[in-house]
């Protein structure tokens, strides 16, 4: 194949932009990611927005912070201003476990390598540019500065912070997805609008001096916050904001939000409406070269540009609003979905890769079946301001017809070069089952599960119930665990019905908030019940702008101000983490000295038996003989019902 030529991608150095003949680059952008020219990457999506409305671009990807800054000078002074993002996640869950070690692999990094980027990056890079070309404009955005965009916890340092603003000195921040901001912001400059008067841009936040006036907008309402000194002295009220932040950035119609930090004041202008199908096919259909740029070639693959390239994403947003999840905080509750001819054409693009073999890895989105899925009535959704429409209840003004989506994947399948094409980015079973979701009279919502199980699994189907404890599901915002095994029956039927053994795949969390130590322990006893030795689960991780990580902060719920019990110390994380592992025998001894600790003999012998061995149907090495997910589920056990009976009569006193 020919190879393309280098004008191709936005250029990286000062070399590629004399070959396209430009004396002056009008915007930089600085990311802490490698460059790939895909439309998964947001520096990308960002540089070809940048360009299509005629700005000259270029991109320093993954700059030297620790050397003599030649990084940040090679394109010397932009016209207009530098953009700044850390890149596709944020630094500090990039670098980190949930336990705070440092991670050996970045998988935005040629060659999967870590170390290319700093701790709070978009704060060191922005203090770097501040310092270098001090009357330059930075903007900053991505998911760090997204997610940090007022007064948060940080769960590296353990402690508050303002907002990003604050600390990284930069002039505006763009929150979100950027495409509608960015778009108006660059027409405003172009026309001549100096970019410090830009203050009433939606979905962009900026600091003034608290004793300015409020940049006029007729159309806003405001609401004030706390101020960050306030809830540096007070926890309650750091809480009361997020709930504030939360509600506001879920409306359809929200309010302008401001709150006093020292002597500024934060201004976080609201979010635009969620994106037509015109806009998000506009940023999609962009001429990526959708690959990673050449220089990269020496240093070896970029893990997560492998993982993606073969895939489609055909939406944005995710109306669930888990409690521990950034989506909604970030992409926004409601959907934005493509058209299926802008899908089309860019299936056609991936099976015309020289090294696609006939294999779409994944269909999807944050939810992979919510593509199309909208209010029926928008005017009862401009009035709501739930965080989510699934939760505690499926809303009634809900559409959860599937049929756009079994339609989209059967005309995928049938193109001539695809000879699969999977959902790998994992379902809401909850959208699927009939107890709690309507919209199913036609059978649209079986014809789904069917089209996916037959057509569209690659040996496992990952699904997230998360826990199995009623009080944990109510603080996670998801459903009861009753309804996985209904899906559970769901599946197993169907496998039956085409001869099919595969497995269904369930995610699940330890230490979230309003999960104890016993409730791990009934977790481990009814996956195992279930045929399931848990391989898909991990540790909570506080991050910001979640309502989980304010509990885990505050000790309360932010939307009722109650105490929520959150396991906080490392010995407490790592003690409910060992219970998915119970089939492990150096967690035998352990698990029965905890269990007889809190007189639950029958979940010791439920879990490692009376002698402590493990259960003769396991054996070291192997699976379950029951995970293959073709048998039938059984029916809930006495020890479970009867616990369950317990649990309910505590709840009623």
């Amino acid at each position: 194949m020919e190879m393309r030529p280098i004008e191709d991608w936005l250029p990286l150095t000062m070399k590629e932009v004399k070959k396209r003949g430009w004396e002056e680059i009008d915007v930089v952008l600085i990311s802490g990611d490698s460059y790939v020219d895909h439309p998964s990457f947001g520096t990308a999506v960002i540089g070809r927005i940048i360009e299509d409305e005629g700005f000259k671009v270029a991109i320093v990807a993954q700059p030297n912070w620790q050397d003599d800054l030649r990084d940040f000078k090679k394109f010397g002074k932009p016209k207009y201003f530098f953009g700044v993002t850390a890149g596709c996640m944020d630094s500090m869950v990039n670098h980190y476990t949930a336990n705070r070690r440092l991670r050996s692999t970045d998988a935005y990094t040629a060659g999967g390598e870590s170390g290319f980027r700093p701790d709070y990056a978009t704060t060191v890079y922005t203090k770097i540019l501040k310092n270098l070309y001090p009357d330059v404009p930075v903007l900053i955005g991505g998911i760090e500065a997204s997610l940090r965009r007022v007064t948060h916890y940080d769960y590296w340092s353990d402690k508050l912070m303002p907002s990003i603003l604050v600390d990284s000195g930069a002039d505006m921040l763009v929150y979100g997805m950027g495409d509608q901001p960015l778009r108006d912001f660059l027409k405003l400059l172009k026309k001549g609008v100096p970019f410090d008067s830009l203050k009433t841009l939606n979905q962009t936040a900026f600091l003034q001096p608290k004793e300015e006036k409020l940049p006029k907008n007729k159309n806003w309402e405001t609401v004030e916050l706390a101020s960050h000194e306030e809830c540096l002295e007070d926890k309650m009220k750091y809480a009361a904001n997020f709930k504030v932040v939360e509600v506001e950035s879920n409306k359809l119609q929200a309010n302008r939000i401001v709150q006093e930090v020292g002597d500024q004041r934060l201004i976080i202008n609201p979010p635009y409406k969620t994106m037509k199908e015109k806009e998000i096919d506009q940023s999609f259909d962009l001429p990526y070269t959708r690959m990673p740029h050449p220089k990269y070639k020496k240093r070896g693959q970029i893990p997560a540009f492998e993982m993606i390239r073969f895939s489609i994403n055909t939406h944005r947003g995710c109306f669930g609003g888990c409690s521990f999840c950034t989506i909604s905080a970030h992409q926004g509750k409601f959907i934005a979905s493509r058209s299926k001819k802008s899908i089309m054409k860019e299936v056609e693009q991936v099976t015309s890769d020289e090294n696609f073999r006939g294999y779409i890895s994944d269909i999807g989105g944050p939810s992979a079946n919510m593509y199309k899925l909208k209010g029926i009535d928008e005017s009862i959704c401009e009035k709501c301001s739930s965080p989510s429409c699934i939760h505690p209840v499926v809303c009634s003004n809900l559409d959860t017809n599937h049929s756009d989506m079994t339609n989209l994947y059967r005309e995928i399948d049938e193109h001539p070069k695809v000879k699969k094409a999977f959902v790998g980015s994992g379902i809401r079973y909850d959208l699927l089952v009939d107890d709690i979701t309507k919209n199913n009279e036609d059978g649209n919502h079986d014809e789904y599960i069917e089209q996916v199980v037959t057509r569209h699994v690659s040996g496992r189907l990952k699904v997230a119930p998360e826990h199995t404890s009623d009080d944990t599901l109510r603080v996670m915002r998801k459903p009861s665990f009753k309804y996985f095994h209904r899906f559970k029956e769901k599946y197993d039927k169907i496998q039956d019905k085409h001869g099919l053994k595969q497995q269904l795949i369930p995610y699940f969390i330890s230490s979230h908030p309003g999960c104890e130590e016993q409730d791990m322990a009934n977790l481990a006893a009814e996956t195992k019940d279930m045929g399931f030795q848990l391989e898909q689960v991990q540790d909570f991780t506080p991050t910001p702008m979640t309502v989980a990580t304010v509990i885990y902060y505050a000790g309360v719920h932010p939307y009722t101000l109650r105490p929520v019990y959150t396991a906080r110390t490392r010995e407490e994380k790592q003690g409910q983490h060992k219970f998915f592992f119970w089939y492990k025998k150096e967690n035998h001894n352990w698990i029965r000295n905890k269990l007889m600790k809190a007189d639950r003999p029958e979940l010791i012998e439920k879990l490692i038996g009376k002698s402590g061995q493990k259960s003769q149907s396991f054996k070291t090495g192997k699976k379950h003989k029951k995970t293959s997910a073709s048998n039938k589920p059984k029916p809930m056990p006495k020890w479970l019902e009867e616990r369950r009976k317990k649990d309910q009569q505590k709840k009623s006193r």
